[in-house]
């Protein structure tokens, strides 16, 4: 190694300064690094300087909230914060009705109100800090579109310039930090090559130590060309010293990509009002601390994952072979994709995606524009070429769970190649005699790493997350039993915690908006209750279900729906329209004049149903889409609509919640008004009486979400057993009415409607629907 400087004789040193041998000179190397130590450090400035906007106008907003729900709290309050020793009657009659009064108070003001002496304003004030820290930690915040104040403006357009710049802002504020760590001591570690002088009176030591810089420093550097490194910076320096937009300009951004805000505000200002063991599932403590400490490489993320989103992530990666069950809305397709991208950025090549039809272009859109993965769509004409490019340039194939069995036999040999099967929808293979299961399992048997996912997870019985899990983790199925679930879902959670992460939209999406449940309850009228009485009478579940619109011209619940379609028009608000039954969206459809998109039923296959709620969604204003709630309410995102309308209640309640969760789930950034339409005495009435006992248990369980009963009866609303119940019931009750006995000892008859007039068959018109080789029933189980 030579060095810089002055010596004499055989060992004269080469001068600081001169060209060394195979290299740049000391100045020109030292030059360029002082430059990408400057652009490093103008980046990590700029995208501090972002931030801080951010969060100044998120504690200014965040503030102003707490003041307010401080205003509604009682002083009284206060005496139960301090167990009742602090004595609020001088404080109420002083005028301090609210803990924001107290809050707000200095212990001089306080101590000037008669009765109040020092201790007690020091216990008053104490108390009232105690109940403000506890509702900073509460609070959410939430960008009202319908509400555009001040405040919310301003974290609005501080958010929109780093949601702007994207993911690629933060990966270079990351660069820039690693590069200055690095780069800054060898700078001045190499401070003798600098000149002559410098290099003169340096010493050996340190002229040695400064050649050792300065050739580290020419590594780094070209390190950073190869990279790209510079360009990165540059980059984000332009990106991040924009001007900021008009706040008109921003609303709009927000309106179209709300998730990306709150996806960037949640990793500035933390997940509020979102309490960490509801992030991560409640998982046991050391499962989570082990799950935390994995790493997820976003290199190839093209968005920002929300705290919990982060967590699921490594979860799957951590684990291996798991089940996310989110509730719908809360991303799992994004956290999927995460796992692929790190995945790939690890070195892992071929990944495989399996899931219904009616899903399939939204995973493809999902991939491309969340990753840079690219997406093959192995189905259709296009398949054998899709198949053959992916299987030579790699990236992500999707599959229906059809496809995935032709795709079975014709190229097991590239299974080694697969870094990840994903099975979405995966209680569609809760039966495992089916032929889409065993081509699942054969699959998960050889990939190492398997993922499923599902909004709905079995249908909330044991025995058939006992049949998921085995596709995963075949060990752990005999702990999971109905032992730990009788115990309760605690005791569940800690069984199933290897294989199981589910998060609720209510513990964890903070930010979503209002959801307003409205029952609308409608007189029959004599038209529809002729129709009614006639199917009681019939013994046709199915027939009574959809009375109230069986003579349109006279239908009460649909004149309530016209009414409830034209105050949305007059505000401007998209809707969307369920039904279980064809007949009753095709009486809506012509109640509008034909003015709706859709109807979205069994009967379109996947390309034309993404079709349609693109252009539902692109429409200005108010619109109309109508959904039968089988197809519309799976594999769909309506955030566009802001009201729903449910036909008539669903015998699974899960039907209902996956139809509104298409609404509001992230994204939606209007309040969600549900208008369920209604009979009094009626088959309506019975529905909601037996299913609200169904309901609790249902809670107990499914929201926090292991397990959904603990015996195998104790949630049973099967749509067979719920029928003849209420047939037989509404039989006798109008045996009993003056005004039109029924015939006794008619029981439920079979006359259901088949698929053609009733709408009960599958609802997507693929073998992969979600009626198709289910336990070798129809779906349709009404019509028993």
């Amino acid at each position: 190694m030579e060095s810089w400087g002055f010596g004499c004789g055989a060992g004269r040193e080469l001068a600081v300064g001169e060209r060394r041998r195979g290299g740049r000179r000391p100045g020109a190397v030292l030059a360029e690094a002082e430059a990408l130590r400057a652009a490093a450090g103008a980046v990590v400035a700029d995208h501090r300087a972002v931030v801080e906007q951010v969060r100044l106008a998120y504690v200014e907003l965040r503030d102003r909230l707490v003041r307010e729900e401080l205003g509604a709290i009682a002083v009284g309050r206060l005496r139960d914060v301090t167990e009742g020793r602090l004595r609020v009657g001088a404080l109420e009659a002083a005028g301090l009705g609210t803990v924001r009064q107290v809050a707000e108070a200095s212990p001089y003001a306080l101590q000037l109100i008669p009765g109040i002496g020092a201790q007690t304003a020091a216990q008053a004030l104490a108390a009232a800090a105690q109940i403000t820290r506890a509702v900073e930690q509460s609070v959410a915040v939430r960008l009202d579109v319908e509400q555009r104040d001040e405040a919310s403006t301003a974290l609005v357009v501080a958010l929109q310039r780093l949601v702007a710049a994207g993911p690629e802002a933060r990966r270079a504020r990351e660069t820039a930090e690693r590069v200055r760590v690095e780069v800054e001591p060898l700078v001045a570690a190499a401070g003798p090559a600098r000149g002559v002088w410098r290099g003169l009176f340096a010493g050996r030591e340190r002229r040695a130590r400064a050649q050792a810089a300065v050739e580290r420093l020419e590594e780094v550097l070209a390190e950073s060309g190869t990279r790209q490194v510079p360009v990165l910076l540059a980059q984000a320096s332009v990106d991040l010293l924009r001007p900021p937009l008009d706040p008109v300009e921003a609303w709009t951004d927000f309106e179209l990509r709300s998730a990306d805000y709150y996806g960037v505000l949640g990793g500035i200002a933390g997940e509020a009002g979102a309490e960490l063991g509801a992030a991560e599932g409640f998982l046991p403590e050391v499962l989570s601390d082990r799950v935390r400490a994995e790493p997820l490489d976003d290199s190839h993320c093209r968005v920002s994952l929300r705290g919990y989103q982060s967590f699921g992530a490594r979860f799957a990666l951590a684990q291996k072979r798991v089940i996310i069950g989110d509730e719908m809305g809360l991303g799992k397709t994004v956290q999927a994709i995460a796992v692929l991208a790190h995945l790939r950025a690890r070195g892992s090549t071929h990944f495989l995606v399996v899931c219904p039809a009616s899903v399939l272009i939204n995973w493809t859109r999902e991939i491309g524009s969340r990753s840079t993965l690219r997406a093959y769509r192995v189905h259709g004409p296009e398949r054998e070429a899709a198949l053959a490019e992916w299987l030579r340039e790699g990236g992500v194939a999707v599959v229906t769970f059809d496809g995935l069995r032709r795709l079975e036999a014709a190229e097991v040999a590239t299974a080694a190649a697969v870094g990840m099967l994903v099975v979405d929808e995966a209680h569609f293979v809760k039966n495992r005699a089916a032929q889409r299961s065993r081509a699942v399992a054969a699959w998960a048997e050889r990939v190492e790493r398997v993922l499923f996912l599902t909004g709905t997870p079995m249908e909330n019985r044991v025995e058939e997350f006992r049949a998921l899990v085995q596709y995963l983790q075949p060990e752990l199925v005999p702990r999971i039993g109905y032992g730990p679930a009788v115990a309760g879902p605690a005791a569940f959670r800690r069984v199933v915690a290897p294989a199981y992460l589910r998060r609720n939209q209510r513990d964890v999406l903070t930010e979503l908006p209002e959801l307003v449940h409205v029952d609308e309850w409608e007189e029959f009228s004599p038209a529809d209750l002729a129709a009614y009485r006639s199917a009681v009478a019939a013994g046709n579940f199915p027939a009574m279900r959809r009375a109230g619109y069986a003579e349109p011209e006279e239908s009460a619940k649909l004149r309530r729906l016209l009414e409830i379609v034209r105050e949305a028009a007059d505000s401007g608000l998209k809707v969307v329209v369920f039904s279980f039954f064809r007949d009753v969206l095709a009486a809506v459809h012509t109640a509008l004049e034909r003015r709706a998109f859709g109807p979205i039923d069994g009967s379109l296959g996947s390309e034309r149903r993404q079709s349609v709620v693109d252009e539902f969604s692109a429409a200005l204003g108010h619109a109309v889409l109508l959904c039968q709630i089988q197809a519309g309410g799976v594999g769909l995102n309506i955030q566009a609509a802001s009201v729903v309308i449910l036909c008539e209640p669903q015998v699974k309640p899960t039907l209902e919640e996956q139809a509104i969760a298409r609404s509001r789930r992230m994204g939606q950034v209007r309040r969600v008004r549900v208008h369920r339409l209604l009979a009094a005495d009626t088959v309506d009435q019975r529905m909601l009486d037996l299913l609200r006992v169904k309901g609790r248990l249902f809670d107990d369980y499914a929201r926090r979400s292991e397990v959904a009963e603990s015996t195998p009866e104790a949630v049973d609303v099967s749509e067979q057993s719920l029928a003849a119940l209420i047939v037989e019931e509404e039989q006798l009750r109008l045996a009993a009415s003056a005004d039109g006995p029924a015939r006794e000892g008619d029981g439920p008859a079979d006359g259901g409607d088949g698929p053609a007039d009733g709408g009960d068959g599958p609802a997507d018109g693929s073998a992969d629907g979600p009626a198709a080789e289910e336990d070798g029933h129809s779906s349709a189980s009404a019509r028993r």
